[in-house]
C-alpha cells in the first residue's frame, strides 16, 4: 500500500478521507454511500456488502460474514473467532487478493441490527476497527462503511474514538 501525499492537505482521495478519523464511517443516504462504494470499487478495493438489517441472532451475522469474507473452515462463529479471522484477513492470508487495494465491508441497515443486538453490533465494529488499524500498520487497507436509516444513530466509541459521519453528511442538515 502506498502512503498518501503529505502535501495534499485538502485534496486527499476518498479512501484517505474515509480512514482519517478511524476505519469505520457512517452513512445515511444510500446515494452518498453508493457514490463512495463506486469510487472505492473503481480504485481497486474489494467491496463486501452485508445486509445487517437481516441479522436477528448472532449466527446470522457470523454465517454471512464467513461466506462474504471467505473465512476458512476453522471459523468458529463467535467473537473470538471473528477477531482471529479478521486478523488473518489483515495479514492477507485470505479475504483479499494480492491485486486488491484493500477491503471495504459495507453494512446496510446497521441501525436495525444495533437496535436488536447492541452489544454484538458494537463488538463487530470494535473488532473490525482494531484489525483495520493493525492492517494499516502492515500496508493493508480495511474500511467499514455503515449505512443507517436513523440519522441520529448513537454508537458508543470504538477504540476510544467516535464513529463519525462521512464528509458529505457530516452536518446534521445534510441528513434530512
Amino acid at each position: 500500500m502506498a502512503v498518501y501525499d503529505r502535501e495534499a492537505e485538502r485534496s486527499h482521495p476518498l479512501d484517505y478521507c474515509l480512514a482519517v478519523d478511524g476505519f469505520v464511517k457512517l452513512f445515511w443516504s444510500p446515494t452518498v454511500l453508493a457514490k463512495s462504494v463506486a469510487w472505492l470499487d473503481e480504485h481497486g478495493y474489494r467491496i463486501v456488502r452485508a445486509q445487517a438489517s437481516n441479522w436477528h441472532i448472532d449466527s446470522d451475522m457470523h454465517n454471512e460474514l464467513a461466506v462474504l469474507l471467505d473465512f476458512p473452515e476453522w471459523y468458529g462463529g463467535n467473537l473470538d473467532a471473528l477477531n482471529d479471522a479478521l486478523f488473518s484477513v489483515s495479514l492477507g492470508d485470505f479475504g483479499l487478493a494480492e491485486e486488491d487495494a484493500g477491503l471495504v465491508l459495507v453494512l446496510d441497515g446497521f441501525d436495525q441490527f444495533l437496535r436488536r443486538n447492541s452489544d454484538l453490533a458494537w463488538a463487530l465494529l470494535d473488532i473490525y476497527a482494531a484489525r483495520a488499524l493493525r492492517a494499516a500498520l502492515t500496508g493493508t487497507r480495511m474500511l467499514c462503511l455503515i449505512q443507517s436509516d436513523d440519522a441520529h444513530i448513537d454508537i458508543p466509541d470504538i477504540g476510544a474514538q467516535p464513529i463519525r459521519w462521512n464528509d458529505a453528511e457530516f452536518f446534521e442538515k445534510k441528513r434530512r
